[in-house]
């Protein structure tokens, strides 16, 4: 793909919302399309919100470097839920973003704008972000591959943060090969994948239900003969990571909210003045437990090489749904921000004119996790609906 041709993409589905802003670059190379949290010499960077200073940034944050180092173009800033903080990407200042799959549906969040755009064939792959599942929920209900790599694995210097200790960054893209260059490109990781063995494969005991009957014929197809194991309960890895979540964002916008609440939507002041009442002392109690929680689960991998459960209970939820399905589609992600392990989001099989179903590999590295992914990719494709 050329710049040209993404940019004729982007204007032939302008109703999608999936971007905030194009670029003016000129040149070849792998076309990338950007969240608009992150910096981009020249581009006003305005987290989907209308706070930040409207002027552009001096320089590109340090993923952007490596990627231009790798021969990438930047196409522009992708559409996202306000300040990263949701699940849908319904913005209510830059439009909402609608899946290119269903427009009456959302994307998903946060990163909607960037699952929308590789969905819709407007750019090779995309940046996105992760704090709670804001890669992996966009790229389950739009059909595309995420990948929320180990905390760590790529720098976040120029990424406007939702909560510091949770967030990555990670790439979405049309299948697992094109993630895993994209992972390449943006941490200087390189991962051979030419020989790909059956991986160990495990469902966590007690944590798959509640899911929709779209949800859950996908995931009887492919969770087939994969034995369950013993791991770490979801309930607390999904409390502990909500309220260190919580108390984080409020404390980045804790002057905002109480000079501009009006400058925010709706949802996102909600989120935020609840983290503001989140005592200390449970904050500390969240990080204590936190550590405690991810040694259960290093432990609970040592004889398994990826788990494997949906990335979300439900398919992509109409735009006008409101927050009852903040739960449903955050319910699978965000134990893994807690635990800071890998995961890739990649499509299951589902019938000719479905929805898209997402699920979930999670792994102990970010080389077994895309292993495993990769063999999931190659199994599927002999699987019928």
């Amino acid at each position: 793909m050329d710049l040209a041709e993404a940019r004729r993409h982007i204007a032939e589905r302008a109703e999608l919302h999936a971007f905030i802003s194009i670029s003016s670059e000129q040149g070849a190379g792998t076309v990338v399309a950007v969240k608009d949290l992150v910096d981009v010499a020249g581009m006003v960077t305005t987290a989907g919100g209308i706070i930040l200073p409207d002027e552009p940034a001096e320089r590109d944050a340090p993923v952007i470097e490596m990627i231009r180092a790798r021969g990438c173009v930047i196409v522009g800033k992708t559409n996202l839920h306000e300040f990263a903080f949701g699940v849908t990407s319904v913005n209510p200042h830059y439009g909402p973003v609608l899946n290119p799959r269903d427009p009456s549906r959302v994307a998903g969040g946060s990163s909607g704008g960037s699952a929308a755009a590789v969905a819709a064939g407007m750019c090779d792959w995309a940046i996105g972000t992760d704090t709670g599942g804001s890669i992996r929920i966009p790229a389950s209900l739009c059909g595309v591959v995420g990948f929320k790599p180990e905390i760590g694995s790529i720098e976040t210097t120029g990424v406007v943060p939702l909560a510091w200790s949770l967030d990555t960054v990670g790439p979405i893209a049309p299948d697992v090969a094109s993630a895993v260059q994209a992972f390449t490109m943006m941490s200087d990781q390189v991962l051979s994948l030419d020989h790909v063995d059956h991986p160990r494969l495990a469902v966590p005991r007690g944590w798959v239900a509640g899911l929709d009957a779209p949800t859950e014929a996908a995931w009887r197809l492919v969770s087939s003969g994969v034995p369950e194991v013993e791991f770490v309960d979801r309930d607390p890895l999904f409390r502990t990571g909500l309220t260190i979540l919580l108390v984080e964002a409020a404390t980045y916008h804790r002057r905002w909210v109480e000079e501009f609440p009006q400058k925010y939507g709706p949802d996102v002041l909600a989120h935020l003045k609840r983290g503001l009442t989140i005592l200390g002392v449970d904050l500390v109690q969240a990080m204590r437990d936190r550590a405690r929680l991810i040694a259960q689960a290093e432990e609970a991998m040592e004889d398994v090489d990826a788990l494997l459960l949906p990335a979300t209970a439900m398919v992509a939820p109409p735009v006008g749904a409101g927050d009852e399905v903040r739960e449903p589609l955050a319910r699978f992600t965000r134990p893994f921000n807690t635990t800071g392990q890998p995961v890739v989001a990649l499509p299951a099989p589902v019938p000719r004119g479905g929805l898209p179903v997402g699920m979930q590999v999670v792994g102990r590295t970010n080389a077994d996790t895309l292993r495993a992914a990769v063999w999931l990719e190659r199994e599927w494709k002999n699987l019928t609906p």
